[in-house]
Formats: structure tokens, C-alpha cells, sequence
């Protein structure tokens, strides 16, 4: 195995390296094992759906080693042209589809009353690669067995109360942008079946210990509200 390379990203409770040629390496900062997660997307791959290959696990599974997925985020292509909400929301809503009809294996843990789909439960822009053979899921951490309306549910929470950071002129452009973006992936699906699960799944969600304060009460008003558009 190659040396290990300079980092490339810091999540949660990971950080990403350059690992050889064509290779990442995904390693847990507390020895979580990986291997839920590189079996799950060996088995979501052997059935078409675009995630990164697995090539390794080691280090008692709190290291993932897996191909690189080159291009931008989806979130980076909206940023720097907001033009293509249209079309990128199209996108993450095929991703959604195409997941949700692929049967959850059954040593999968269950989302509140579990359902018979995977739900990837972090499906949202920057969590998607735009290569040039077409869209990568990354980030299978959270996954879980479920209906796909509560995936879809929770991408809409996310959208919608997401902390950015940005302040000004970038902050006003990037509001109206999302509500665009947000608007169009919601007109992919039959609303009112989202709009059912909506409040179960903001509750589920607010227990994310990595949610911030004014998320968490956005999203508390958004489930009890849920407005169509």
C-alpha cells in the first residue's frame, strides 16, 4: 500500500488522505468501524447505484480505503453556477429515485418504524460529486432501512435550515437560489406523502448532537408548518 498522502477533507468524525494512485483513504478519529459502511456500498454499487468502490477496510475497520472521486460538489457547481439549480436538482431527486428502489439488505438498522428502501439520510448537495462519468453519493454513515419519503423528508429540513455561514449580498443570492433549488427537487415527488413523514423525521433529526441551536429550531417551525413551496 502507498504511503499516505497530504489530507484531503475533514468530516464529523473523519479525515480524508490521499492514498495511492486513484485511492482515498476515509479514517475515524475515535476507531469507529467502517465496515457497516464499506459493506453497504458494495452492496448499493452491485446494484447500480453510483457510489465510490471499496478497495480495503483496515486497521480494525476505522480505516476505509475506496476510489477517488474527482469534480466539484454539487454544492460548489450551484455556488459558482447558480444557473443550473434546475438540472442539479433534477439530479439529487434521480439519486433519491434510483436509491430508494433498491431493497434494504436486512441487517440494515431501521429509521423509526423502518420501511423496506435504503435511506441514505444525508442526501443533499454536498454530499454528491459531479465526475465526469456523472454523479457520486459519498458519506454512507448515516444509512438506514426506511421508506423513501423520510430520505426525501430530511434533504428537504436540510435544504431548507442549513447553517452556511455566508453574511451579505452572497448570503441574499444564496437564499434565493436555495429556495429555487428546494422548490424544484420537491416538484420531483408527490408532496403530500413527504409532508406526512415530515414531522417524525425533524424530530428524529433535531437529536443530532451536530445540529446547531437555530437549526434545530428552524427545522421545529418548518415540521409543524410544512409549506408546500
Amino acid at each position: 500500500m502507498s504511503e499516505l498522502g497530504p489530507l484531503l477533507a475533514s468530516g464529523r468524525d473523519a479525515d480524508i488522505f490521499v492514498c495511492g494512485p486513484g485511492l482515498v483513504l476515509r479514517r475515524t478519529r475515535h476507531g469507529r468501524s467502517l465496515e457497516r459502511e464499506a459493506t453497504l456500498m458494495r452492496y448499493v454499487a452491485a446494484h447500480g447505484f453510483p457510489a465510490p468502490r471499496v478497495h480495503d477496510v483496515r486497521a480494525g475497520g476505522a480505516e476505509l480505503i475506496m476510489e477517488r472521486i474527482d469534480g466539484p460538489t454539487m454544492l460548489d457547481e450551484i455556488v459558482r453556477r447558480p444557473w443550473t439549480f434546475r438540472r442539479n436538482a433534477a439530479r439529487l431527486a434521480m439519486l433519491h429515485q434510483q436509491l430508494h428502489e433498491i431493497p434494504a439488505p436486512k441487517w440494515l438498522d431501521p429509521l423509526l418504524e423502518g420501511g423496506g428502501s435504503i435511506v441514505h439520510l444525508d442526501l443533499h448537495p454536498l454530499n454528491v460529486i459531479l465526475s465526469p462519468k456523472g454523479p457520486v453519493l459519498l458519506d454512507w454513515t448515516n444509512a438506514r432501512s426506511g421508506v423513501g419519503e423520510a430520505d426525501v423528508a430530511l434533504t428537504w429540513l436540510v435544504l431548507a435550515v442549513a447553517e452556511l455561514g455566508e453574511t451579505g449580498i452572497r448570503a441574499a443570492v444564496g437564499a434565493v437560489v436555495r429556495r429555487l433549488f428546494l422548490r424544484a427537487f420537491l416538484g420531483h415527488f408527490e408532496l403530500a406523502r413527504v409532508r406526512a413523514v415530515l414531522p417524525a423525521v425533524a424530530a428524529w433529526k433535531c437529536e443530532d448532537r451536530n445540529m446547531r441551536p437555530a437549526e434545530i429550531a428552524a427545522m421545529r417551525r418548518l415540521s409543524s408548518t410544512s409549506p408546500a413551496r
